[in-house]
């Protein structure tokens, strides 16, 4: 979206001006607009009952470094996603809106995106995949399988670009020339950690880098929590490999559950102390045990539908309700009559009647004198 370069600087110093999340300065611009926001903040004079926005922004006021950020971003192929762009992803989003209660907490004002795809077309098909950073090389080798095969089936990858299973998932998608999106807790210019620097510039390159601290921002431990609520809004389900008795992982998944996202678990050894977080997920029954790919999928996707690239569509993915009665009331074998069906579904006689005409039109039954049977395929 083009717009005025004045609003672009206005929307570059917000986005540094607070600590990120700032639910004060997000209800400045809301009530004023991006321009007018930054005017006031700059100025110190805002509108009655938004006194919290000049505390929150008290420290970096007077420093406008806006032309830089966006001159640094720019310089490694990136750039400010804003809430009226397309590619914002608002509808993954609109759950932090809803889960935020706390002054940093809810969505992210705007965002620094790196990589070559759309933001909202990635966080709408991808699953998160996290753990420990002293991972086992039990909990890298499941990782990367269950990344590599999310990728071949269609999926997008999300994690958090750390070592250990991070890293694992993030390399498995890339070769299996998959997207992997890598939500940072640093500025969207610096690689953190160092070791990951030539993993980060190839997810820059084939897939998604996001953040929401501006560039040149280090990397924080107090960051790296709040990025992790990012982590869980732009995927669709979390999935824990390994994690500690404490661990970011967990903290990751505590936030999918607030978002109404799914959560699952891999189990480990019983001797491992990576496993020991994800065990006890499992056990308070706070994510669900899933042990292979096909279960991960199943947890996302529980009715089948829905599936972005991940397999031919089953013939009555298109059928209603009432359709979908009727078809699972006739029996794999053998004829029923339109009474039977009836009584099986549940359903009244000239319902059944209309829906396996329709059926029948496409293909799925078949009708054969006095009774019905389903197509043979």
């Amino acid at each position: 979206m083009n717009r005025p370069d004045d609003e672009l600087r206005a929307w570059a110093y917000l986005a540094r001006v607070a600590e990120p999340p700032c639910t004060a300065v997000a209800a400045l611009v809301t009530e004023l607009g991006a321009t007018a926001a930054a005017d006031a903040i700059r100025d110190r004079l805002v509108p009655n009952g938004f006194e919290e926005a000049l505390t929150a922004t008290e420290a970096r006021a007077g420093a406008d470094c806006a032309a830089q950020d966006l001159e640094a971003a720019a310089r490694v192929g990136a750039r400010l996603v804003l809430p009226d762009d397309e590619e914002w992803p608002g509808w993954q989003l609109l759950a932090l809106a809803r889960a935020g209660t706390g002054p940093r907490e809810g969505e992210p004002l705007a965002l620094w995106v790196r990589g070559p795809h759309r933001l909202d077309e990635v966080a709408a098909q991808s699953v998160a995949v996290v753990g420990a950073r002293a991972a086992s090389s039990y909990g890298e080798s499941v990782a990367a399988r269950l990344s590599g095969e999310l990728s071949d089936r269609g999926w997008s990858v999300t994690s958090g670009g750390a070592f250990g299973i991070d890293g694992a998932a993030h390399r498995a998608v890339l070769l299996a020339g998959g997207r992997t999106t890598a939500v940072l807790a640093c500025g969207i210019d610096r690689t953190y950690p160092t070791a990951h620097a030539r993993l980060l510039t190839e997810v820059a390159e084939r897939g998604l880098l996001v953040s929401e601290y501006p560039p040149g921002t280090t990397a924080a431990k107090h960051r790296f929590i709040t990025r992790n609520r990012l982590v869980a809004a732009l995927s669709e389900a979390i999935v824990v490999v390994e994690a500690g008795k404490r661990s970011g992982a967990a903290n990751t998944a505590a936030w999918a559950r607030r978002l109404g996202r799914p959560v699952g678990a891999f189990p480990g050894p019983v001797t491992s102390a990576t496993s020991v977080g994800c065990h006890r997920l499992i056990a308070d029954e706070l994510a669900q045990l899933v042990f292979n790919t096909d279960t991960v999928v199943s947890m996302v996707r529980p009715d089948g539908g829905g599936d972005p690239g991940r397999g031919s569509e089953r013939d009555t993915d298109t059928l209603s309700e009432e359709q979908h009665r009727v078809h699972d009331a006739i029996p794999g074998r053998g004829l029923v009559t339109v009474d039977e069906i009836a009584y099986a579904a549940g359903l009244g006689v000239p319902a059944v009647r209309s829906a396996l005409a329709s059926m029948e039109i496409a293909g799925l039954v078949c009708g054969d004198g006095g009774g019905w049977r389903l197509a043979l395929r």
